[in-house]
């Protein structure tokens, strides 16, 4: 591998696809002989593993997630940090999803960022409307997408998450790259290849 190790933080409204658009990536950057070593961590799917364990931390993330809101901060960083402790090697491209989602999380990140030396980071944030976002939320059917749930989350995403990304307009290294979500997946996927592209090399 020629190429340096990748950093890729996924930014996006629940429903917008952004799990979809991490696995097209992952294959892109392993096809095109970019990163053969990817680290994804979705702080969501690790909070899901988390319930399953069913302890005593599990029932209190479970409540919280059923309710729509954000878990503590400290909590969500040391999942992630578990993960990048045990797996990330020097030459390893990360990918996040849904961390940073506060602007602890992103002072945070930062700070993680700079520890392992990882000064250019990109920022794919895929934007869709909220209409939209919550017709594909229903077709989901998850057990959490219940009417309070995805109202939280859209709190929280305004509230939160929006100023989480926001906070690294003005940071060296790190590049915001805007994409239409309400397009086909194949579309979103184009864009956000042709908007790293630059960073790449």
């Amino acid at each position: 591998m020629t190429n340096k190790p990748q950093t890729f933080i996924f930014y996006g409204i629940v429903g917008s696809g952004k799990g979809t658009q991490v696995e097209l990536l992952l294959n892109y950057l392993k096809e095109n002989k970019i990163s053969d070593d990817i680290l994804f961590i979705s702080t969501g799917t690790e909070f899901r593993k988390l319930i399953e364990s069913n302890s005593y931390t599990a029932s209190k993330v479970k409540t919280i997630i059923e309710k729509g809101f954000l878990q503590p901060d400290a909590l969500t960083t040391s999942l992630l940090m578990n993960r990048i402790i045990s797996e990330m090697k020097e030459g390893t491209t990360l990918i996040t999803d849904g961390y940073p989602r506060t602007i602890a999380q992103s002072e945070s990140f930062e700070k993680i960022m700079e520890f392992y030396g990882r000064l250019e980071v990109k920022i794919i944030y895929i934007e869709l409307g909220k209409e939209e976002a919550i017709k594909r939320m229903k077709l989901r059917g998850r057990s959490d997408d219940t009417d309070e749930g995805i109202s939280n989350r859209f709190d929280e995403y305004i509230k939160n998450v929006v100023p989480s990304m926001n906070y690294f307009k003005e940071k060296e290294g790190y590049n915001i790259l805007t994409v239409n979500g309400d397009q086909k997946i194949e579309d979103v996927h184009q864009e956000i290849i042709t908007k790293i592209k630059p960073y790449l090399s």
